[in-house]
């Protein structure tokens, strides 16, 4: 496994995270347990998950599953750097939602008792609250950082201005402030490019993306569904949105001798400013597949080719739409 420091950080993580959204849902909490385990054996040290997983609300189902694996003990807790996150719905109630320092020591708390542990290396805000001022949400986190509690902050969602806004207010503070940024990033969706990176560039921010393969589509979508494999509502939906790009794409993959899942990883971990792409494997078999993607660097001739299926903003802003 490879290592790099979280963003400005002295942290170490692995340069693929294992995202935990299926955990429940999707995957038994068994085969969830047998992940972990598999991850750890192959260095992976970089879990995500977040409150709201497991989409039964106010339950953390997700992060309950995650918490019995690491109270079964043989080092998994100190062998592991654990993120999750805080805003979304979690009740009923008033500020059992956002961003309020009420929620967000609440909600820390709460995580806390779901993971069995007592302490979160990286806190983050799920999304921007235009609602709560900054002052309360870094007294919040303050808060958390001196009772040992949270470790790290981080955002997710976040536009690259509201990373400036929070690291400002954080440094006024003289608060270390946001050290990492999960943002939606793959070859199909390559908005970040023109702000959210050059922001987390600036202020020493890592860049963890999320939904690296596009929820499969960029996965050899068209040849699995050409063979007959079952794909989730939302993958036939991009298949038929990106027909035309994926066509290309795989051909090219094809042409290359390598897998498109592997590629797609590849390519988003071929950007200097990504630390570690989330991985959301659901069997054994499919976390194999991605550990091999470490290993493949992709020429620049691959990259360009790639460029010219799935073209993005044109760089940063504003050059990329300005003179």
């Amino acid at each position: 496994m490879k290592y790099t420091q979280l963003g400005r950080t002295g942290l170490e993580v692995s340069r693929l995270c294992l995202g935990t959204m299926n955990f429940g849902p999707e995957t038994p909490e068994a085969e969830s347990h047998a992940l972990m385990d598999a991850a750890l054996e192959h260095g992976i040290n970089f879990f995500d998950t977040a409150d709201v997983y497991g989409w039964k609300k106010g339950e953390g189902w997700t992060e309950q599953i995650v918490g019995r694996w690491l109270a079964e003990g043989g080092g998994r807790r100190e062998k592991t750097v654990l993120a999750t996150k805080v805003f979304g719905e979690m009740g009923e109630w008033p500020n059992e939602r956002r961003l309020s320092a009420l929620h967000i020591v609440r909600g820390c708390e709460a995580s806390l008792r779901r993971l069995k542990t007592d302490r979160i290396e990286l806190y983050q805000m799920h999304h921007i609250d235009r609602r709560a001022p900054w002052d309360e949400i870094w007294q919040a986190m303050e808060t958390l950082v001196r009772q040992g509690k949270i470790i790290y902050v981080g955002s997710s969602n976040f536009a690259g201005w509201h990373i400036a806004q929070a690291n400002e207010a954080a440094k006024a503070r003289h608060f270390l402030g946001l050290v990492a940024e999960q943002s939606l990033y793959n070859l199909l969706d390559r908005t970040i490019e023109l702000e959210v990176i050059p922001a987390c560039q600036s202020y020493g921010l890592g860049l963890i993306p999320w939904s690296p393969l596009k929820g499969g589509a960029l996965g050899g979508a068209l040849k699995k569904a050409e063979g007959g494999r079952r794909s989730s509502a939302f993958a036939k939906k991009n298949i038929e949105k990106y027909r035309g790009k994926l066509e290309q794409y795989e051909a090219l993959c094809e042409k290359l001798g390598h897998e498109p899942g592997d590629v797609a990883l590849a390519w988003v971990l071929a950007n200097e400013a990504v630390t570690a792409p989330i991985i959301g494997p659901r069997t054994r078999a499919q976390l194999e597949g991605a550990v091999k993607a470490l290993a493949l660097a992709l020429s620049a001739e691959t990259l360009r080719d790639l460029d010219a299926i799935f073209p993005g903003p044109g760089g940063a802003a504003p050059e990329a739409y300005a003179w």
